[in-house]
């Protein structure tokens, strides 16, 4: 493997919320906004996607961030800065349809913060004037604040418990300013499945074209296993290689996030399993 995959700087942005730069030339090469990258921690560890944050093609560097909900990402999370990531694969998906809508609104929560930066970014760059609605369950958990407001002409915060900015969800936001007049010709969503759905609902009576970005269960990133499958318009579509960007208003919610709660059983058990190793690990030191 020798440095292939290389953690080059890594850093806590929230509670159990790290950012990392690793080296991947190939990948930084040809990433695009939007696509997503599949990683596999270790020869034991299952493959996951993480989105593509930024991507240096000069300096061969892509950036992620992640959240440490599961093995996974605990396993992730517990590399230091030298140790190498076994295994990396992309970019996959498909690009962010990126152009010049006019008026544009962005909005994510939690995690989803990290594709809200790019977005913002090239929806700025392609002459769009940017509104950004950045949500989380509390302040300390809000991500990229200041690197948002650099790509956006106006940015809303929300936290579901009033520590900072407004109390309730980034939907709540949005609902506001339809209501109080405004405008958009695109909005784009990333997050939590039912804030995703949620801000989907606000812009359906409206009529507004909204792109969700969604994160279903996902093996191989290549639409041969169909463990991404999901329901798009009536018709099953695979995430990875059909998406992961849909029209949320014909995004069946109800059935992704089913699918979403299918191993939450055998993923506690498992990360309980990886705790109780780390434990006896310390204990030897």
């Amino acid at each position: 493997m020798g440095e292939r995959f290389k953690i080059l700087r890594k850093e806590e942005l929230a509670p159990g919320i790290k950012r990392m730069i690793i080296s991947a030339p190939l990948i930084a090469s040809k990433a695009k906004v939007g696509q997503f990258s599949i990683f596999r921690v270790d020869e034991y560890g299952e493959r996951f996607p993480l989105t593509l944050v930024d991507w240096d093609a000069k300096e061969g560097t892509i950036t992620v961030i992640f959240q440490e909900v599961g093995v996974s990402t605990n396993k992730l999370g517990m590399l230091r800065v030298g140790d190498c990531v076994m295994d990396i694969f992309g970019p996959l998906g498909n690009p962010s349809e990126i152009r010049k809508y006019g008026e544009v609104a962005v909005i994510g929560g939690g995690v989803g913060t990290a594709l809200m930066h790019p977005q913002a970014k090239a929806l700025k760059k392609a002459g769009n004037r940017v509104v950004s609605v950045l949500g989380a369950r509390t302040a300390e958990l809000l991500l990229l604040e200041k690197e948002l407001a650099e790509w956006s002409d106006q940015l809303y915060v929300s936290t579901d418990d009033g520590s900072k900015g407004c109390k309730g969800f980034t939907s709540d936001v949005l609902k506001s300013l339809l209501d109080g007049g405004r405008r958009f010709n695109y909005v784009f969503a990333v997050g939590p499945t039912p804030m995703m759905r949620a801000v989907s609902e606000v812009t359906r009576p409206y009529g507004i074209k909204t792109v969700v970005s969604l994160n279903p269960i996902m093996i191989d990133g290549t639409g041969m296993c169909g463990g991404c499958r999901v329901t798009v318009g009536g018709e099953n579509r695979f995430a990875c290689v059909d998406g992961p960007e849909f029209d949320g208003h014909e995004v069946d919610f109800r059935e992704l996030m089913n699918r979403l709660r299918t191993y939450t059983e055998e993923e506690k058990e498992s990360l309980c399993i990886l705790e109780e190793t780390v434990r006896r690990l310390n204990k030897s030191v």
